[in-house]
């Protein structure tokens, strides 16, 4: 398998720059999986306004070979969880890849202070399009727990490396939103709403990415209101871990599945709780649950599985999380970085398209070339942008004193 080189790390970082540039020259902003219901056709046509075509439509679409959404009336939109992946990527770019990288920066944190959502009375997102649940309809930019995290982890991460204290202002403030409005307790059990508030059904990734945001707080404000919230919905949820490592979704009937990137959020998370409370209570679980993925998540042939146990389809968003997941935990196996880089390779060979973007899906029949900015392409510049830094690091580390080498060179 392919190791990390000088000339591996050209490509990445060729791909990269084309990925970055194909992206702001949209503006930050396309379509989405789930965006029908930002169609105007359920504007001009009231009739077609109910949750069964609704779910229709959103199902149609997002299966969809073929890009219709033009014709459906549907236009791009900017992303809040997609605006934080950038920012974060932008963040860890080395010097040379983004043009006017500081400047960009500064501009992604003012859209993300603009894009908050005003009704909340706290610093909170939602996202760009409405979208229908089994039994609820969530309207557009109304906050939820997942984008307003990832949100915040962005500025927090703008934080750490620029000190702009009105970055860490938003961040608590999301935190706030959390704790007064998601956090819930019963009897001995515990957890945070989604996808709206008033629902108290356990989805464990959310349940450890507010777990995970509320350590990081912790670290930077010392409030304790953050604590205790962050050690029971943690210790909680490592609870639900099956024996063989793995987690459902959630503890609904209808949430009995394990996927490739919610499982990846669950060990990250577990990682960063770990580090923010200066804790190894959690190492076993993430040592069991990351075994399971490396075991289960991937084929011979480097295609990461969106479902533990199904070869298809290959989801664009799985290839970026497994390329992160294998780099995270790179220290736990020492195939980890050959095979993050494999699945990189079978990303280009399979779902990268010249025009500098990559596409949605690859199914057992046939490849869906939508490009999609939130699912898509913010999150392969997440994992693009680690690559980089991972190889940069792995590569200087080979280099005498003075040789240094940097990604743009």
């Amino acid at each position: 398998m392919q190791e990390f080189t000088p000339t591996f790390q050209a490509k990445v970082a060729a791909t990269t720059r084309k990925l970055l540039a194909y992206c702001q020259e949209n503006n930050w902003a396309g379509y989405d999986p789930y965006d029908a219901l930002n169609s105007r056709l359920f504007k001009a046509l009231p009739f077609l306004d109910s949750r069964f075509t609704r779910l229709a439509l959103t199902q149609v679409l997002k299966r969809s070979p073929l890009n219709v959404r033009r014709v459906a009336m549907i236009p791009k939109t900017q992303n809040p969880k997609a605006l934080a992946l950038f920012l974060s990527s932008l963040l860890r770019l080395p010097d040379g890849i983004a043009e006017n990288r500081d400047e960009v920066i500064g501009s992604m944190i003012e859209r993300l202070a603009a894009v908050r959502s005003p009704e909340a009375g706290y610093s909170c997102w939602g996202y760009s399009f409405p979208w229908q649940g089994r039994s609820i309809l969530v309207p557009a930019g109304a906050p939820n727990l997942v984008c307003t995290t990832f949100v915040a982890e962005s500025l927090l991460d703008a934080y750490e490396q620029r000190q702009d204290l009105n970055c860490l202002q938003m961040a608590v403030g999301a935190a706030e939103y959390i704790l007064n409005k998601l956090y819930w307790t019963d009897g001995s059990a515990a957890g945070f709403s989604y996808p709206i508030p008033g629902l108290r059904g356990e989805t464990y990734n959310a349940n450890l990415l507010a777990a995970a945001l509320f350590g990081r707080i912790y670290q930077h404000t010392r409030e304790e209101k953050f604590l205790k919230p962050a050690w029971i919905v943690a210790r909680q949820t490592v609870t639900r871990q099956q024996a063989d490592g793995s987690w459902w979704y959630g503890t609904a009937s209808s949430q009995r599945w394990i996927d490739n990137f919610h499982t990846g959020y669950n060990l990250a998370a577990l990682q960063s709780i770990g580090r923010s409370l200066e804790t190894s209570e959690f190492e076993g679980n993430v040592r069991r649950g990351f075994e399971f993925y490396r075991a289960h998540f991937f084929r011979k042939d480097a295609a990461p599985r969106y479902f533990h146990d199904r070869s298809y389809p290959v989801d664009i968003h799985c290839v970026a999380q497994s390329i992160l997941t294998l780099l995270q935990f790179r220290d736990l196996d020492p195939g980890n970085v050959p095979l993050a880089c494999a699945v990189f390779e079978w990303s280009m060979q399979y779902m990268w398209d010249e025009g500098g973007f990559f596409y949605y899906r690859v199914l057992r029949v046939g490849t869906i070339r939508t490009s999609y900015m939130r699912w898509s392409q913010a999150w392969m510049l997440e994992a693009l942008s680690t690559l980089l830094l991972t190889s940069n690091a792995e590569l200087n580390s080979q280099q005498p004193d003075g040789h240094k080498t940097l990604a743009h060179v």
